[in-house]
């Protein structure tokens, strides 16, 4: 990370934990909701953090962001969550700079997700960019920064094969159901929770269950029958949450509750009850498997399921590797590119303050001075000198941090 990017001495860091080294006990404690995020955007604005993203999913929880010592990052990630400092401690990572971007461009491209190719990560991370510019929490190279590894994110997705086949946990779910439920076209199918995951594991179902008769239960109504007018499919009450759990043969979970919604207390069926729980934190208490009718599947467990379409995705990784070399060198070169933007800017406001005085100077001295067309022709003097600076400046040749110390000895400026 070049100087000139930094304000007041900070760096680039990237404050976090994932799937990798955090089970999802330890990721619902660091979870982040809504509420949550715009809390952490407002503190870190009124404590003079000058640019700050905030992605939390199923699988992360991170924040990018110019701090003095990450320290300052990782405080307000837990005062606005249920973890503690020592338990981030023990599964988190830090990455400073250079080392920070290049894990934002992994995670942003699928790289880097609980399964490999997983584009969903995109959209998060465009959401959180829309929460921080919203309050002003976006500055010049995180803006840069965001919009390329979005474009890297869209090239890999269109010029690779890396998002084919599963594409994401709630495939994944319903490709587990298809391998271990039989006859599932027959089956109780119940959907509890129609927020982003709940919504593509629903038209997944429909898409590979033919299953016609799913019913879907949201704390909130009108939700849940958004998503079943587009499939057809049949709502219900949250009261009679408890009633469905036990007509149901298989019960997908993919609520927001930060607690468990779906326990021990919840099932009165002999029955064989498959239960996936595709929540951050866990919606469903661990103690149902003490009922000896009850399979609970936890995301975590989905993600390790390898198969073919795994296998062929891993193929295509160093082409995906050399997109985002590619389009991290276009953000490098307009890094550098905004290491001397400071010194034009000087040079050029320098100019202008020799030009205003001269032009004073002449309206004096000079009977009938045309100022308007003196003023015209020296701002163009000035803005072909500057660009003649900054091509020169620009020169892969030239040793730009010398031509910037002389520019500014000779014209007697400092950058501001």
């Amino acid at each position: 990370m070049e100087p000139h990017l930094r304000k007041k001495g900070a760096n680039f860091y990237t404050i976090g934990l994932s799937y990798k080294k955090a089970d999802a006990e330890i990721r619902g404690h660091f979870s982040i909701n809504e509420e949550a995020k715009t809390a952490i955007l407002k503190q870190a604005k009124e404590e003079g953090i000058e640019g700050l993203l905030v992605m939390s999913t199923c699988n992360r929880t991170e924040l990018y962001g110019f701090a003095q010592h990450p320290f300052q990052l990782i405080k307000l990630l837990c005062e606005h969550t249920h973890g503690t400092v020592e338990e981030f401690e023990k599964v988190a990572y830090v990455h400073k700079n250079s080392k920070a971007v290049a894990h934002l461009f992994r995670v942003g491209t699928g790289l880097d997700s609980q399964i490999l190719g997983d584009f969903e990560i995109i959209g998060q991370i465009k959401a959180g960019f829309r929460a921080s510019k919203k309050i002003q929490m976006i500055n010049p190279f995180l803006e840069r920064l965001t919009n390329a590894v979005i474009q890297a994110s869209k090239r890999i997705k269109n010029e690779t094969e890396i998002s084919s086949g599963a594409t994401s946990v709630s495939f994944a779910a319903v490709q587990y159901i298809l391998a271990r439920v039989p006859y599932v076209s027959d089956k109780n199918i119940l959907l509890f929770g129609t927020g982003k995951i709940g919504r593509n594991t629903c038209e997944n179902l429909v898409k590979h269950t033919k299953n016609d008769h799913i019913v879907l239960i949201n704390r909130t109504r009108d939700k849940a029958e958004k998503v079943a007018g587009k499939f057809n499919l049949v709502v219900k009450d949250f009261n009679n949450l408890k009633e469905e759990v036990n007509h149901s043969d298989v019960l997908i979970v993919a609520t927001g509750a930060q607690k468990p919604t779906i326990t021990r207390n919840s099932i009165n069926t002999d029955k064989p009850l498959l239960i996936l729980d595709l929540s951050i934190p866990k919606n469903v208490d661990t103690n149902v498997t003490e009922l000896p009718n009850v399979t609970l599947v936890h995301m975590d467990d989905l993600s390790k399921i390898t198969d073919d379409t795994l296998q062929r995705r891993r193929v295509h990784i160093p082409q995906a590797e050399a997109i985002i070399d590619e389009v991290r060198s276009e953000f490098d070169s307009w890094m550098e590119t905004r290491k001397f933007a400071p010194t034009i800017k000087a040079l050029k406001n320098k100019l202008t303050s020799l030009k205003d005085a001269e032009i004073n100077l002449q309206r004096k001295k000079i009977t009938d001075f045309n100022e308007e067309q003196a003023t015209i022709i020296s701002d163009r003097i000035i803005q072909k000198i500057t660009n003649h600076f900054a091509s020169h400046l620009k020169d892969e040749n030239t040793a730009s941090d010398e031509s910037i110390e002389l520019i500014q000895k000779v014209f007697q400026i400092q950058n501001k």
